[in-house]
């Protein structure tokens, strides 16, 4: 695959055979960073974790100190009194099963995060196979399945993000904007790393990161040194 002048420009500055502290290597994407729109920075961490096995898994949510720099659109899934609390909590879109059919029917996937109460998630099951694909099923360890529905959408607003291992056995996650600067970023990088650390499953043999890259949307990887993680 053939690269831009901006991307060979970024690669020069970076030392493949080093592995660079967070902060340090966060700087880096952000002065790599030329592209004409606010990029994302995510992280990629492969980890010791065979994820075939259900004792081996991850999957989590954070919130991050700094937020993503998204503006994220909440779908609730409620009635009555909680669809009350999810309409006061700023909710975009609250309903239930009549949002069922709107997307069975149209296709529709104008929200980024869909939050439940226990009680819908038996109408909400018609749906995973539509919304299991794209990651948007509601998920207790996610506190997406919840009956404090107002405190889940103000999270989500608020720069939540969910961690999960994928199936060749990394997380991908976005950690902010370029704009945030390396050391709102920083920030954000330490708190998502310490949230999986303290998730690491029991079952965990050897080492649990493997390798952590940081990078922007258009621009290289920089490797991190997990050890210092």
């Amino acid at each position: 695959m053939k690269r831009g002048k901006n991307y060979q420009d970024a690669l020069k500055t970076i030392d493949k055979s080093k592995l660079y502290e967070s902060a340090e290597a966060l700087q880096l994407t952000c002065n790599n960073s030329k592209a004409k729109f606010d990029e994302t920075v995510e992280v990629h961490l492969r980890m010791g974790l065979d994820g075939r096995h259900a004792d081996q898994q991850i999957r989590g949510a954070i919130v991050l100190p700094n937020g993503t720099g998204k503006k994220v659109r909440t779908l609730v899934f409620a009635k009555g009194d909680k669809a009350k609390a999810a309409e006061e909590a700023g909710s975009d879109f609250v309903g239930a099963e009549d949002l069922v059919a709107k997307i069975q029917q149209e296709n529709w996937f104008d929200y980024d995060v869909i939050i439940a109460t226990p009680d819908m998630m038996g109408v909400i099951g018609r749906l995973g196979k539509i919304l299991g694909p794209k990651g948007l099923m509601p998920n207790p360890k996610a506190g997406t399945v919840t009956m404090d529905v107002a405190k889940a959408v103000q999270e989500a607003k608020a720069g939540k993000i969910e961690y999960r291992l994928d199936k060749t056995n990394i997380i991908h996650c976005p950690i902010g904007k370029v704009s945030f600067g390396a050391e709102k970023l920083n920030e954000n990088f330490e708190a998502l790393l310490g949230a999986i650390i303290k998730a690491k499953p029991a079952a965990a043999k050897g080492q649990y990161i493997k390798s952590c890259t940081v990078a922007s949307t258009m621009g290289p990887g920089v490797k991190v040194n997990p050890s210092k993680l």
